[in-house]
């Protein structure tokens, strides 16, 4: 990758992390478009994982810490994984997938893990839970779909003026 390209992609990131800084109403932020975003854009994993996440853990000493970062922080890892299926082909209907995949794992993953902390484990808290979350949910698609548009539109657009910063194939070109 060219630090030119890095540079685009990195400024793309801290934009992003802005999102959870910035006034907005709940879960429509960022974050979990930049995970698919990370992982379909990064080859390195290093920082595939490691740019979503050490944005995500800047915001929230910013914002404030919570007894489920642990659970956050590994649904946002499962999506950035998930964005990994789209390094070799980023097509639109591939990236609304992985945006809609990500969601819903997130959406069930971080409530299971609320409902086993905070609940008394009752089935009424279980579905309670899970309603309750719908608000937020819709927001999240919100947000992830809308973010997602933007960051890869962005990358599409820039690639599109600069051919220069296209990633460059690691494989042999046909003579």
């Amino acid at each position: 990758m060219t630090w030119q390209r890095f540079a685009v992609l990195a400024s793309l990131v801290a934009f992003a992390v802005s999102t959870r800084l910035l006034p907005h109403p709940a879960n429509v932020t960022a974050v979990g478009a930049l995970a698919i975003f990370a992982g379909a854009m990064f080859r390195d994993w290093r920082l595939a994982l490691g740019l979503p996440l050490a944005a995500l853990l800047l915001s929230d000493l910013a914002i404030e810490l919570h007894a489920m970062i642990p659970v956050v922080y590994a649904s946002f890892a499962a999506s950035v994984l998930i964005g990994r299926w789209l390094a070799t082909s980023r097509t639109v209907p591939g990236v609304a997938g992985a945006t809609l995949l990500g969601a819903i794992q997130f959406y069930v993953v971080t409530n299971f893990a609320n409902w086993v902390v905070y609940d008394e484990r009752s089935v009424e808290g279980f579905v309670g839970c899970y309603v309750a979350a719908i608000p937020f949910f819709r927001n999240s698609l919100a947000g992830d779909f809308g973010y997602v548009a933007a960051l890869f539109g962005a990358v599409w657009v820039v690639e599109a003026v600069a051919p220069a910063l296209r990633e460059r194939s690691t494989l042999p070109q046909a003579a």
